[in-house]
Parts: C-alpha cells; structure tokens; sequence
C-alpha cells in the first residue's frame, strides 16, 4: 500500500526520528524523504517525482526541513510544496507560510500589517542607504541588530553600536535587515519562545542568554514558563498572520514590559524546549496533522502506544 504521509526531513536527524516515533504511535509508517530527492515530472500521472510514491497522491505532508541550496534549487523544493496544495494534499506547513517566515523582512511586514507589535525594523538592498540608517539610529541613542535575510538559530547576527559594525553587502548577499536592539529594564538577555500548533499554545520557555543572543544553539539557557494570556494570544497571532499550522514564535520584551514578536519560525527546532517541557511536542504537532488530513473517525481507529519525544 501506498504511504498515505509524506515526512519531510532529513531522516538521521532528532526532530525526524521524534516525529517518526508519534506516527508510528498512531499505527502509522509514512514516508520519509528528503525534499532534495524530489521533483517534478511529467512522467506521473501527478506530475510530482517523490521516491517511494510515483503515480500516488498521499493524504498529507509534514514539512520540517528544506534544505539549503541556490535560488533555483530551494524554488524548485518550494515548488513540490506548492503543487501538493494545488493537488488537494494538506501541506503544513504549506509553502507560502515557509516563505513568509525565512524571508525576514516578509514576516516583518505580515506582522506590522496584522497590527502585530514588532520592533522597528528596515530592509533594502543599498549599502548607503544602510549606512545612513545607522548612523540617524545611532545618534538617536538606538543600536541595531543586524540579522542576515535567510539565517536561523541565531547564526551570522550583528551588534551594531557603530558604523563600522555593519557588515559588508558580499558578507550578508546585498540584503540589509536591520533591527531595533530591544533591551530589558534590568540589562540581562532574555526571550520568549512560544511553540503553536493547530490554533492553540502547546508548550513555552523563556530563553536565558550569556550574551545578547538567546538561541539554544549558541549556549542559551532555557527554562519552562507559562505565558500570560497577553503572550499567548500574541503568539497564536503571529502564526496566524503569516499562515503558520505549526509554529515557533519569538517574543521579547522591552524595558517597560511591554512584548514585541521578533521572529515566526515555520520551521522550528524544539529539542532545547523539549527538555523543560512534559508535553510532546511532536505528539502537539502529529494529532491535530493527521485531523486535518485524514480525519478524527480514520486516526481514532488505529493503535496508540507510546510516543517518547
């Protein structure tokens, strides 16, 4: 029989095998494929080229990872995301949502129009025009952060206290992000990470950074916390704004309190969130998947067993 379940991601990695043991839970095996494998062909009745499937529609996609590459190569993995939707399969999450969350300066804006507080933020492709912006911030008393347009897990982000700490346009490929630097009331490096799944808060931590930058990745402490209700509802709508099913949003808060949505990550890592949390995760994100994509009646008939994230 043919895998009803496509599951995006690089097999060997943790958050793969996490999401492969909660469908395999539910009595289910899906296929499990790396979107660099995939194409597009006319030689299947689907005009999709996905190893294991040929002329086969699945029910579902789970996407939790694309990889890099060039222009070209990461537009054609987006592109199989896009003709799943257009053939009927419940993507999630869905490619426009991807998009809207690796481009930076797209979620920036999707969050500014859904009147969503985030920090002043600027974009552009002139190193001039950069330049100047930093120096009007600067002499208002504000540094920036500069972030590279498509980056994660706080990797090539920049301090800028100075002029001379913007970084070169071959350095960031001739894209300028640059954000507000949003500090706290008693100067210690703290967020919010909000994990949203299907419409509701499924687990939160705060982030405890030894320097400015809080990602788990770069040494970040983390501990559980519950949300306010404020956060939460903020959190539920920035995942929402952008199209977001599942979602890793971040949120920091300014020297009055006050939160501002920094980042919705449609593709996030929940290993360091995991650790300080009881609730599985991949659990949050398989249920209410395979709701959508093949129906409570279908999944409440197949074997439960237990599901260790």
């Amino acid at each position: 029989m043919a895998a009803e379940i496509v599951l995006f991601c690089e097999r060997k990695k943790w958050h793969g095998r996490s999401i492969s043991r909660a469908f395999r839970a539910r009595g289910i095996r899906p296929l499990t494929v790396s979107l660099a494998a995939c194409g597009l062909s006319t030689e299947t009745r689907t005009g999709l080229a996905i190893p294991g499937l040929g002329d086969h529609l699945p029910k579902g996609a789970l996407v939790l990872f694309v990889p890099g590459g060039s222009f070209e190569q990461v537009t054609l993995y987006l592109g199989v995301l896009h003709a799943l939707r257009e053939l009927g399969v419940t993507v999630w999450n869905y490619a426009r949502a991807i998009e809207r969350c690796v481009d930076k300066s797209t979620t920036t804006f999707f969050l500014q129009q859904a009147g969503i507080p985030t920090p002043w933020t600027w974009t552009g492709t002139g190193a001039e025009a950069a330049l100047e912006i930093v120096q009007e911030k600067l002499a208002q008393g504000c540094k920036l952060v500069q972030k590279p347009l498509f980056g994660a897990q706080g990797e090539g982000l920049r301090l800028i206290s100075a002029p001379d700490d913007l970084a070169p346009p071959e350095e960031v490929n001739g894209a300028f992000y640059l954000q507000e630097f949003i500090a706290s009331a008693d100067g210690m490096h703290r967020d919010w990470r909000i994990f949203v799944s299907a419409g509701r808060v499924v687990a939160s931590m705060i982030r405890h950074g030894s320097s400015w930058i809080t990602n788990i990745k770069q040494g970040a402490r983390a501990e559980a916390a519950i949300p306010s209700q404020e956060l939460a509802d903020l959190a539920l709508r920035a995942a929402s704004c952008v199209g977001a099913d599942y979602a890793g949003v971040d949120i920091i808060q300014d020297r009055s309190g006050a939160p501002l949505v920094l980042e919705v990550n449609s593709m996030p890592a929940w290993q360091g969130l995991q650790r300080v949390t009881r609730t599985r995760i991949a659990d949050s994100i398989v249920a209410p998947f395979l709701d959508a994509c093949l129906g409570a009646t279908e999944q409440s008939s197949a074997p439960r067993g237990q599901e260790g994230a």
